[in-house]
């Protein structure tokens, strides 16, 4: 086999079509787009997310990424880190903590979180707990009570 030898497989090379040539040339006249309408005028076709001048979807939903939660729950947040200052076996509700000063305002229901490390045994009455601030408390020697 030599490179004057190489050439395409027959029936894979096909002339290049001839548009709006006539209508004996058999794409004449409209040339393919079919009669009237947006799709069939020259020039670039419309924009993606074009809605034929509606107002489009990407417009119609919220900008922000996330939806507003209907009826969220508000807490007042607090970590275990801040709970070692307590002396050991004091209980913990949202007014003792406000009288201590810890916490300066009443957002809500107390909620703890679980960062950083507790060291004193505290009898925690609150709202809600993370596992990490309730594994850290018990283990302690707490305890933990949903109010």
């Amino acid at each position: 086999m030599r490179l004057i030898d190489l050439k395409p497989k027959s029936g894979s090379k096909h002339r290049k079509r001839r548009v709006g040539r006539g209508i004996a040339a058999g794409q004449g006249a409209s040339g393919g787009f079919g009669m009237r309408g947006q799709k069939s005028r020259s020039g670039s076709p419309t924009r993606p997310g074009f809605e034929g001048g509606q107002m489009p979807l990407y417009r119609r939903l919220p900008k922000l990424k996330h939806f507003p939660l209907i009826n969220q729950k508000e807490y007042t947040v607090i970590n275990v880190r801040r709970l070692s200052e307590l002396p050991a076996n004091s209980e913990v509700t949202l007014e003792s903590l406000m009288a201590a000063g810890i916490v300066t305002t009443n957002d809500g229901p107390l909620k703890l979180l679980g960062d950083g490390e507790l060291t004193v045994a505290l009898n925690c009455k609150a709202a809600a707990f993370t596992t990490g601030a309730r594994t850290k408390i018990e283990a302690a020697g707490g305890s933990c009570e949903i109010v």
